[in-house]
Parts: C-alpha cells; structure tokens; sequence
C-alpha cells in the first residue's frame, strides 16, 4: 500500500494579501502552499521524503499526476518490459525524484537517498490512484484554508484534468 502525504511549512507561509481567486499558475506552482513531501510504503515502513520546508507541495501533487500518465505512453502499458522513465525536478536544488515503470510495476528512486537503498515499488494502478487521491485531499485542505481558492479557474482545470479515480 502507498501512502502519499504533505506538510506545509511554518518558515514559509504565503503572502497574506495573497488574493487565492486570481492566482496563476506560476503563483499556485512555485510560490504558495510550501512544505514537504512524502511517499511511504505503508507494508515495509520504508517512505521518500523531503525534509525542506520550501517545496511547493501543490506543485508536487501536480507534478506527480504528471508523472504517472507520462510514464503510461507505452502503447503495451502493463505488458511492456520496454522501461519508461520521468523524474521530479526540485527548481530549488539539485535533487530529483525518478520513475520508472516496466511492466506494471513503478520504481521510485531519489537523489538524496542512499545509493544501496532498494528503490520504492509501487503497481502504476496504485500510484495513480493514490496520486489523484492526494491532489484531490490537498486541495481540499488548501479550499478550506485559503479563502478564494476553491474558484479559481486554475484549480477548476487541475481538477478536471485529473479527476478522482
């Protein structure tokens, strides 16, 4: 079982004449909504997280649903052995998070992890699924928080484009 799960940050709060209704997508992407990350398989007790504070975890929600269709283009999709492989970029540092899916099955590595530590194994069915799930909670709680947010077209697209599985 994967758990996907966030945190915003203290030391980075957003603006507070932030108008949440009007901001764009560069806005909603890099400069609100900092925290951290994780990805823990819940079976193993063993997770992926980052330890930052600064990441936009929205971004990161976004970016991880990006991941998982782009990793899906194999016209043989489950049945391929041919690797298809994507990566998070963090803008703010050199660390990347990768995935690569054959057959099924999705390896998620990291930068800042030991170089011997078994990669993070998760059935492309269940990363999805949880992917979607976690964006749809966070913008729950970021609709709840932020006053404004829950109209924003911007939001509206992300949600229809990934919608809840």
């Amino acid at each position: 079982m994967l758990d996907i799960g966030y945190s915003l940050s203290g030391r980075f709060p957003d603006p507070p004449q932030t108008n949440y209704h009007s901001a764009d997508v560069r806005m909603l992407r890099h400069d609100l909504f900092c925290g951290d990350v994780y990805l823990a398989d819940t079976d193993t007790g063993r997770e992926l997280a980052t330890k930052w504070g600064w990441l936009s975890v929205l971004d990161f929600g976004w970016a991880l649903c990006d991941i998982v269709e782009r990793i899906d283009k194999d016209p043989l999709g489950s049945r391929s052995a041919t690797p298809q492989h994507a990566e998070i970029d963090f803008t703010e540092s050199t660390d990347r998070m990768v995935f690569e899916r054959r057959f099924g099955w999705v390896d998620i590595t990291a930068d800042w992890q030991y170089t011997d530590d078994p990669p993070l194994t998760v059935r492309h069915a269940t990363l999805r699924r949880e992917a979607r799930d976690f964006l749809h909670d966070l913008l729950a709680d970021l609709t709840d928080m932020h006053d404004g947010l829950d109209s924003n077209p911007v939001i509206w697209e992300l949600q229809a484009r990934f919608p809840r599985l």
